[in-house]
């Protein structure tokens, strides 16, 4: 009797149960474990690394071993503001990047309207496809591709257009045909969300086709094209590898690359020029609304 009285213990609870009823209602600690990852692994491996870079733009060779001095100091960049060929290289390629943005908004915008507002659904599907086909091969393929067709010997050259001779003009087409696509698929975006009726409306009220495009059109899909020129002009600002096989010119990817393995602490803060900028763009991108269509 005194047996039947005591109470059975309970069953023991596996770890998985036990972890279940920890999360259960924590909304907190599930979007944490979900985070915790790629949180983690974006924290170490690009924000960690990035401060090592700007750590080491920090330090200076030593005049007599040439080895590297860890000693905080700001020579690297006074060397940067005060030397003249640093400053045109980075006018340079701040003035590449700007242009093959423009170009290449310039060349989504029809391409992308004609998709969103045009073509049929079949048509549409078979312009995605070829707008996104290039990003399927290989990067280097494209770009030696190019110098090919811009060499001496090239398509250009069998046509009789010839083939052009400028280092800036050479690497602004090669560019602006790399970045196209990154430009057209934001722009389609968001025309696609922009209502057939609101261009009707302004059709029925009179409105000239331009008169449409300026005032309903351009600053609905406006945030759009900033959120594209974000690919194109961040992609084109760090390039080293186009500008090294079409060209001679210099720009800031090839002087960090060739610096690196010789003057590390000026690479660095030659990376540094980048990057300000950059966070520059984002800042009035953001004001723009540009990361809504992203």
């Amino acid at each position: 009797m005194e047996a039947a009285d005591v109470a059975a213990p309970a069953p023991r609870r596996s770890a998985g149960r036990r972890l279940a009823d920890l999360f259960h209602g924590r909304r907190w600690l599930q979007v944490g474990a979900l985070l915790a990852g790629p949180v983690g692994w974006l924290v170490i491996g690009y924000l960690g690394s990035l401060a090592v870079l700007l750590i080491t733009a920090g330090w200076q060779l030593g005049e007599l071993s040439g080895e590297i001095e860890r000693t905080f100091t700001l020579d690297n960049f006074k060397q940067l503001v005060e030397e003249p060929v640093y400053r045109s290289i980075a006018g340079r390629t701040v003035l590449i990047a700007a242009l093959v943005t423009v170009t290449d908004a310039i060349l989504a915008f029809p391409i992308a309207f004609y998709m969103a507002k045009v073509a049929s659904s079949r048509t549409r599907a078979l312009l995605i496809v070829s707008v996104l086909l290039p990003l399927w091969s290989g990067y280097l393929v494209k770009v030696y591709t190019w110098r090919t067709i811009m060499s001496g010997g090239g398509v250009l050259s069998w046509v009789g257009i010839g083939a052009p001779t400028d280092d800036m003009v050479r690497v602004w087409l090669v560019m602006s045909y790399l970045w196209l696509p990154f430009m057209i698929i934001p722009i389609y975006a968001g025309l696609e969300r922009i209502s057939n009726s609101l261009l009707s409306a302004s059709e029925d009220l009179g409105g000239h086709p331009w008169t449409t495009f300026r005032r309903v059109i351009l600053p609905l899909v406006f945030p759009a094209v900033i959120a594209g020129s974000i690919f194109t002009f961040s992609l084109t600002l760090g390039d080293f590898i186009t500008p090294l096989l079409v060209s001679k010119t210099q720009f800031i990817g090839n002087v960090v690359y060739s610096n690196f393995s010789n003057d590390l602490p000026l690479a660095a803060a030659f990376s540094a020029v980048p990057i300000v900028v950059m966070v520059i763009y984002l800042l009035v991108a953001r004001r723009l609304g540009a990361f809504e269509h992203l």
